[in-house]
């Protein structure tokens, strides 16, 4: 009872500092990235938050697997070079019974893991890409401060708009510069309004002129014109048909097997069972040698998840590719996984005793 309640107190303020010091690093980077896509116009300013929020949940369940991980890694790392654990396996307690302390600490993580997987994971994408999808149906004269220059998505126009109506739709003095391969246009118009044609946004100009100059030919177009029509987004209003796999629910994935729902099943579930096999794979890479102050083995351990971590979006691309079969990946994959934990555990507790015995033998 004292060494299950030591070790698991011991686990869970590791994970509890490491887990903080993760979402600080991350959150922080999502946000500078967030920050930069509304600057360029991918999101609306006033869904930063949003966004930020909807992406932090996405990736909760990495830094949570990850903070667990290292968690396991620095107690019992801590623990060998306080020869804490030269004690413990003194008193006939072997590294194997470690794992029963630590996944009686880790399960309910393991719990939340699988929640956020299964069923915040897709909520989280679908509403991320609902925020863009919207903002991004948005004119580009209305995404125009009054007074601000701003380009459009595709970088081959420039806006700018003196004043504008509230609801957005409607400019007044619309300055419009355009450069399309050799061709260079400057619009001036009185007045713009926005009109859907044919599901493709136009722009409807009245009341100005236009300069165009082809560099090729080497000439110069004036015109002034009572009503002009500019396209303002080259892609349609029409949504989308097929929705992004990661936004589906995981049971419409199991309903709906093609591969590219199983390659998103194979990352979620691949995750949740990394997150256990990387428990068992932590008992051993924490191992170290008390008489050298290095931190090798939580080097190894970080590079032993980022390895992991991408082998599993390997085989999302594999499966979702059709080149292999869910299964298969799955068990080669993860059982894999499990066999070399347990594989790292039992040399641990065993290898190192049983290759001096069995030279000391063959030298008999």
């Amino acid at each position: 009872m004292l060494f299950d309640s030591t070790v698991r107190r011991e686990l869970a303020r590791s994970f509890g500092a490491t887990l903080v010091v993760v979402l600080t690093i991350v959150i922080t980077m999502m946000l500078i990235r967030t920050v930069g896509q509304a600057a360029g116009g991918v999101v609306a300013p006033e869904d930063v938050v949003l966004v930020l929020g909807y992406s932090a949940l996405g990736h909760l369940p990495t830094m949570i697997t990850l903070s667990l991980f290292i968690a396991v890694v620095l107690s019992l790392g801590r623990m060998y070079r306080d020869s804490e654990m030269a004690i413990w396996f003194s008193s006939g307690v072997g590294l194997a019974r470690f794992a029963r302390p630590v996944l009686r600490m880790a399960w309910p993580v393991l719990l939340v893991v699988g929640v956020l997987l299964l069923f915040v994971w897709p909520w989280g994408n679908r509403s991320s890409t609902e925020l863009r999808q919207r903002y991004e149906q948005r004119s580009d004269l209305s995404r125009v401060a009054p007074g601000v220059f701003q380009t459009s998505r595709d970088g081959n126009r420039v806006f700018f708009v003196d004043r504008a109506s509230h609801e957005g739709s409607d400019g007044h003095n619309v300055f419009i510069l355009m450069r399309k391969a050799a061709l260079e246009s400057v619009t001036a118009a009185r007045t713009g309004r926005l009109e859907v044609i044919d599901g493709d946004r136009m722009l409807i100009l009245e009341n100005g002129q236009r300069n165009e100059i082809d560099t090729a030919a080497r000439t110069r177009t004036l015109a002034a014109f009572d009503s002009y029509r500019v396209l303002a987004d080259e892609r349609s209003v029409r949504e989308a048909s097929a929705k992004p796999p990661r936004t589906l629910a995981t049971l419409a994935l199991i309903q709906d097997p093609t591969p590219r729902h199983q390659g998103e099943l194979a990352w979620r579930f691949g995750l949740l069972f990394a997150a256990a096999n990387l428990l068992l794979l932590g008992l051993g890479l924490a191992a170290t040698n008390p008489r050298r102050a290095s931190n090798w083995n939580l080097l190894f351990a970080l590079l032993a998840f980022i390895v992991y971590f991408n082998l599993i979006n390997l085989s999302q691309a594999w499966i979702a590719g059709g080149r292999f079969g869910f299964a298969p990946v799955m068990l080669v994959l993860h059982g894999g996984g499990f066999a070399l934990a347990l594989a790292l555990v039992w040399w641990r507790d065993n290898g190192t005793t049983l290759w001096p015995s069995s030279r000391k033998a063959a030298a008999a």
